[in-house]
């Protein structure tokens, strides 16, 4: 009796441990995805080291907020961005920092047929909400598109893409026609450490500038109770690009927030 019991005791510890370690498996692969259904919360930076055609440095912050909801028998994901950026203004170059343009996109959440397969598409809409040296005072709407294949435990990817055109606002201010696609790629290497690319590929349809950046960093995820903490860094480099003020060289870095 006392050997069953203690072997009985080892198997629940044991299975205890496989499931914690799928759990946090589960939390690691799930960490990256836009489309988690999960409330999240990010602070990401983007230090940019030299603009092209200017030499400045810039940096932008971006706080995000992620929400899942339902509408009736339909799924859906909101995430509304806000940023606040430092940017050289001509003629001097002298920088000015403020907020930015408030941007948001609800992405409705199509039944892949793949629990670990995430798709959404939907509208978005960006708010003057910004400062004039900073910001487009502008308002735009297009919509965002995204994906997540989280079948594989060791490596995920996926991709965000967005569009959107200037509607209204300020008619002294360039016209917006923008276009971005954000390809990423996630490598587990175990104990919530991973590797990472999500570089922003940006085209700009008024005036056909465009910056394609390639980047590789390193990220560490860690579960406290219901919450998921992910911390990452990601240098990008400028492998083509065209126009004034765009980015040569920049580093990523994130504080992201998942609560279950």
């Amino acid at each position: 009796m006392r050997k069953t019991g203690v072997l009985g005791a080892a198997m629940v510890l044991g299975l205890a441990g496989v499931a914690s370690a799928q759990e946090a498996g589960n939390a690691a692969a799930q960490a990256n995805n836009p489309l988690a259904n999960m409330t999240a919360f990010n602070i990401q930076d983007y230090y940019i080291g030299e603009l092209t055609e200017s030499d400045e440095s810039a940096n932008q912050a971006w706080f995000r907020f992620a929400k899942p909801f339902s509408v009736g028998e339909t799924n859906w994901i909101m995430r509304a961005s806000l940023p606040i950026s430092t940017l050289p203004t001509p003629p001097r170059g002298e920088k000015e920092t403020g907020i930015g343009d408030l941007n948001a996109f609800a992405a409705y959440l199509i039944d892949t047929g793949n629990p670990a397969v995430s798709f959404g598409i939907g509208p978005q809409i960006t708010a003057p909400t910004g400062k004039e040296e900073v910001a487009s005072e502008k308002w735009s709407a297009g919509f965002a598109n995204v994906l997540f294949n989280a079948s594989s435990p060791k490596f995920q990817y996926g991709y965000l893409l967005t569009w959107q055109e200037s509607f209204a606002g300020d008619d002294d201010r360039a016209d917006v026609n923008m276009g971005a696609f954000q390809p990423f790629a996630i490598y587990q290497l175990g104990k919530g450490n991973y590797l990472r690319s999500a570089p922003i590929w940006v085209y700009n349809f008024e005036n056909d500038n465009y910056s394609v950046p390639l980047g590789v960093g390193a990220g560490k995820v860690i579960k406290k109770g219901k919450t998921v903490y992910n911390l990452f860094v990601e240098p990008q480099f400028s492998v083509a690009d065209d126009g004034p003020n765009q980015p040569e060289w920049q580093v990523f870095l994130g504080f992201n927030m998942q609560f279950l």
